[in-house]
């Protein structure tokens, strides 16, 4: 067999043992390890297992990954993020759906904080899921809206996805962080229309709260936002001023994060190790699948397939709509199968060389991507963000309400990737500012 027919059988090898719930890093490394043995010999197959792993997970960019972790982990388990989800109820109680949007407003910010979907999902979820169904909004809702908004935390910086991103296309992960905010604020907006428009034309859905809102209340619940917003200032303040790098960013983060805590009070040996174990147990499952996923990148790389399949693209004259409409169907049908990070790691050895023979900026892929696989916590089956906020409402809902309900919020995810096809200098120009 050829180097080439070795690397065709190496995907098909993939996507059944996918398919047959072989997990994603045993699939990703024992197809890659005996490619290598096929195509280079044992030797060479030994050699590339021992050599890889660890000169993938040396790699100083990825210290940022745990530190990030640790930091969402903190404020999910001292409750940093409890104050905001009250100030933009008070804030936002005026707008149909009031409620939602606060939801909507408050993962937004959690997740500059997070870096992680599910950490959003499931903080936001055990606080705002419980008001609104108390306050008589529509199950479907409550629960939708905080699985859609929880993916935020896929793309608003500090982003986990994005950080691996960087390292494997090679590209500035500031670069990254801040090509994805103007996305990540288009899909907040998008949401807050969803829910405010499906609001105004069914009021039963969430019913307006009957309360008198002052001035007085709306000063004091901001000056119960201050932990988390000490947190993102001074996280994004010193790394989009150029005190610290983005791996430094997140060891401050995550040291800043125990100082809040313990300045208010919440902050005990039990919560520091829970805190610490989930992190320990989040890092080692991105990592193990991240060295499956460079061992494949390599065994991709030697196949020759990615430069074969960048010269039939070009050989097409595929234009730039087609590429990116067709990454994004790929990208929709892997999202029903496979987890978020899965999808990413493994299109990435195909995709970056195609994009780039193609001109097409990796900055752009990155967020482009990103925002692809943030639509796959809430695509059914898998629905990552689904089952986390099912499992925090238990019998009161449904799977399947949920699931209807985040069609909605899929619909307005379609929208914003439209506009970032349709407009990619809004996703590029905050990034491009500093060159």
């Amino acid at each position: 067999m050829s180097f080439f027919q070795i690397g065709l059988a190496g995907i098909v090898s993939v996507i059944v043992l996918i398919l047959l719930r072989v997990p994603i890093a045993v699939a990703l490394g024992v197809v890659s390890f005996f490619g290598f043995w096929a195509m280079l010999g044992s030797g060479a197959a030994f050699g590339l297992l021992t050599a890889v792993p660890y000169d993938f997970a040396a790699h100083w960019t990825l210290s940022s990954i745990p530190m990030f972790l640790l930091m969402g982990y903190v404020c999910y388990q001292t409750d940093i993020t409890k104050g905001i989800f009250k100030a933009a109820r008070v804030w936002l109680s005026f707008l149909p759906g009031g409620l939602a949007v606060a939801s909507v407003g408050g993962a937004a910010l959690f997740s500059a904080a997070a870096g992680s979907s599910i950490a959003c999902a499931a903080a936001m979820g055990r606080i705002a899921v419980p008001e609104m169904l108390k306050r008589g909004y529509d199950p479907g809702l409550s629960t939708a809206v905080v699985a859609a908004a929880g993916t935020m935390g896929s793309l608003i910086p500090p982003s986990i996805l994005l950080i691996i991103y960087g390292i494997f296309a090679e590209v500035a992960i500031s670069k990254l962080f801040l090509a994805a905010i103007v996305p990540g604020l288009l899909t907040m907006v998008c949401y807050v229309g969803v829910i405010v428009i499906r609001s105004q034309i069914n009021p039963a859905l969430a019913p307006r709260l009957e309360e008198t809102v002052t001035w007085s209340d709306r000063m004091e619940a901001l000056g119960d936002t201050w932990p988390l917003l000490l947190l993102v200032a001074g996280v994004f303040g010193g790394l989009f001023t150029g005190i610290f790098t983005p791996t430094q960013a997140g060891g401050v983060g995550a040291a800043l994060s125990f100082v809040i805590a313990a300045a208010r009070g919440s902050l005990s040996w039990r919560v520091s190790k829970i805190a610490l174990m989930d992190t320990a147990k989040m890092t080692a499952a991105i990592f193990i699948i991240a060295v499956g996923a460079n061992l494949f990148s390599r065994f991709m790389a030697i196949s020759g397939i990615p430069a074969a399949m960048s010269d039939m693209v070009i050989d097409m004259g595929a234009s730039y709509v087609m590429l990116v409409v067709g990454t994004a169907v790929v990208f929709c049908v892997m999202g029903m199968i496979l987890d978020p990070l899965g999808i990413l790691l493994l299109t990435l050895p195909i995709l970056l060389p195609i994009y780039e023979a193609n001109h097409i900026s990796l900055i752009w892929l990155g967020v482009f991507a990103t925002k692809l696989v943030e639509m796959a916590l809430i695509t059914p089956p898998v629905g990552l963000n689904v089952f986390v906020i099912k499992g925090i409402v238990g019998d009161a809902v449904s799977i399947s309400q949920i699931f209807r309900g985040v069609m909605w919020f899929l619909a307005a995810d379609v929208l914003v990737l439209f506009i970032m096809i349709a407009f990619p200098d809004l996703v590029m120009f905050l990034s491009e500012l500093g060159n």
